[in-house]
């Protein structure tokens, strides 16, 4: 049974620098003043009077509507025209395993894989992430995170139909990590030190359908970040289901870039679909938003 304990969101990117106070706090003097003499306009002695009389009201009133108006405004709107409707989802008989299932799974592709937390994987999760996830560092399965991206597709191309589009092409100077997954990847690793198959707070891609790779990527939660290629694949490894059926909500992987070239252009990212002929594994465009599509994510919390 999941424990009650509260999980607080251990934001990526730290505090707000001292230069972004500075600026923010000059954009709401500035509405403040301008607030002002628009409403001052339309009052007269009574009136004024009255809206003292109220001070204390008006001060948390308009302290209220300032917050609700910075948070309503705290998600990016860059790229927000790559975004499409989208009813797709994930199939029937898709359910997440319990964590010693995921764990025993990873272990016998990976026999080498040590210790695992799982005790964490009872606490109870708040709204944004579906489910605790088994994942290994890739540090674990291999030398370099290409290598390790390389070992879990063979492993699933041995245990299912599946097709690998950009076979021979996922080195170091085709496929890399993007820097915010990086740094996820690390916390994640000191928060639970000492184990091989680390415990994730993620969704499986139904959050952020719809949305091009570079549109998930502005508007992730300060504590949330996109899964790249080896996170994605080790979670379709321990649960086949996700990717079944042609109708299923498909898989980018967002916490990856890919130069189709190898020219430094990394301006794609790697794709898991399916259909006819099984699990296809290959790249799309990051700018592009496409109904059938959804960026896995995972989030990181304190734990205490």
């Amino acid at each position: 049974m999941a424990t009650t304990q509260t999980l607080h969101p251990l934001h990526l990117s730290g505090n707000a620098t001292e230069n972004q106070n500075e600026q923010l706090q000059k954009c709401l003097n500035d509405a403040a003043n301008d607030a002002y003499l628009a409403a001052v306009e339309e009052l007269d002695r009574q009136s004024v009077q009255a809206v003292l009389e109220s001070e204390r009201k008006v001060h948390f009133e308009i302290m209220q509507a300032v917050k609700e108006v910075v948070h309503r405004h705290r998600i990016s709107r860059k790229f927000e025209d790559e975004e499409v409707g989208s009813n797709r989802g994930y199939p029937a008989a898709y359910r997440v395993r319990p964590v010693e299932a995921q764990v025993s799974a990873l272990r016998k592709a990976f026999p080498s894989l040590g210790a695992c937390n799982e005790k964490l994987g009872r606490r109870e999760l708040p709204e944004g992430p579906e489910a605790w996830f088994a994942i290994p560092r890739w540090q674990a399965v291999a030398p370099t995170y290409n290598e390790a991206v390389e070992k879990i597709v063979e492993v699933l191309a041995a245990r299912r139909r599946f097709s690998n589009r950009i076979a021979g092409r996922l080195s170091k100077e085709y496929l890399r990590p993007i820097e915010r997954t990086g740094l996820a990847e690390n916390t994640l690793g000191e928060q639970q030190a000492g184990n091989d198959i680390l415990l994730v707070a993620a969704q499986f891609g139904l959050l952020h359908r719809g949305c091009s790779a570079r549109r998930t990527r502005a508007t992730l939660a300060g504590n949330e970040f996109c899964l790249g290629t080896f996170a994605v694949a080790c979670m379709l490894l321990t649960h086949p289901e996700r990717l079944s059926s042609s109708d299923t909500l498909m898989i980018d992987c967002g916490g990856d870039e890919y130069s189709p070239r190898a020219d430094r252009n990394f301006d794609r990212v790697p794709l898991f679909d399916f259909d006819l002929s099984g699990v296809e594994f290959s790249i799309f465009y990051e700018d592009r938003a496409r109904n059938l599509w959804g960026t896995p994510t995972g989030f990181l919390y304190k734990l205490d």
